[in-house]
């Protein structure tokens, strides 16, 4: 038994081999770019295509000054913000549209109307409806990416088993015992990849949001690199929210590895 439970264990060469090889996939879409980025910039002016070391110099920059670490912050906590918020009002909606029938026959084909509004209109809405900056911010982060959040949501609801939710009725537990051993499970998944589209999403209205109606933020800062005509300070602003988005990828995926880690792993691709 020990022998065989060796056996199938693979040596630590192999496992470093195998972690290097998914550090290189991972890696080489990002250095073929940069290799193209830099051929471009032998062909043309330099202020339309700057060196990258010229890029990441300016990110230092941006991350080792306090001041412009702060525009960056506000642009982090503005995501964020809209996205908890959309959240609750998706998750809430859901409930309701899940529980009544007329109640999804009323709000769904609002939720559709609203996701078919261009969040540049959403932007020109809010300037004219409210004065404060920051609440403007708000609403068009929560309703450009309520829509999602609901139907997700909705979705994941209505696909739970039936026959499953029976079964564990039957015990009658409690409801915070239901909550945990079947509903959380049934529709986290669903959840996690609403927030990993809806993050996207959220990056790049939060920047045209900024760009109009935003004394500070990366959207404010670009729209500085911009009057400057100064492309490697725009390409660093730029990196700053990519790198944000990339981090919170992570931390969603690893919520999710963990949180499943006991599904079986199929050998077999589909």
């Amino acid at each position: 038994m020990t022998g065989s439970m060796q056996a199938a264990t693979p040596p630590p060469s192999a496992m470093l081999i195998g972690a290097a090889r998914r550090l290189w996939t991972m890696i080489i879409p990002f250095v073929v770019v940069g290799l193209v980025w830099q051929v471009a910039g032998l062909f043309f002016p330099r202020f339309l295509f700057p060196s990258l070391l010229d890029v990441f110099w300016r990110c230092g920059e941006i991350l080792l000054s306090g001041e412009m670490m702060s525009d960056v912050i506000a642009t982090v906590l503005r995501i964020l913000g809209g996205l908890v918020g959309a959240f609750l009002f998706g998750t809430a909606f859901a409930l309701i549209m899940a529980r009544s029938r007329a109640a999804d026959k009323f709000l769904s084909p609002i939720m559709s109307l609203f996701q078919g509004i261009p969040a540049l209109s959403w932007v020109v809405f809010a300037i004219i409806w409210f004065h404060g900056s920051e609440f403007r911010i708000f609403f068009i982060m929560v309703v450009t990416t309520l829509p999602a959040f609901t139907f997700q949501v909705l979705g994941a609801l209505r696909g739970m088993s039936k026959d499953l939710a029976e079964m564990v009725l039957s015990f009658r537990p409690t409801r915070m015992k239901l909550f945990r051993a079947m509903i959380l499970p049934a529709v986290l998944p669903d959840i996690l990849t609403a927030w990993k589209v809806n993050l996207g999403n959220a990056s790049r209205v939060v920047v045209v949001a900024e760009l109009v109606g935003a004394t500070g933020g990366i959207g404010y800062q670009l729209l500085q690199q911009q009057q400057l005509f100064d492309m490697a300070g725009a390409l660093a602003w730029t990196l700053q929210i990519v790198f944000f988005v990339l981090i919170m990828q992570a931390v969603l995926t690893l919520i999710e590895n963990t949180a499943f880690r006991y599904r079986a792993i199929s050998e077999r691709t589909i």
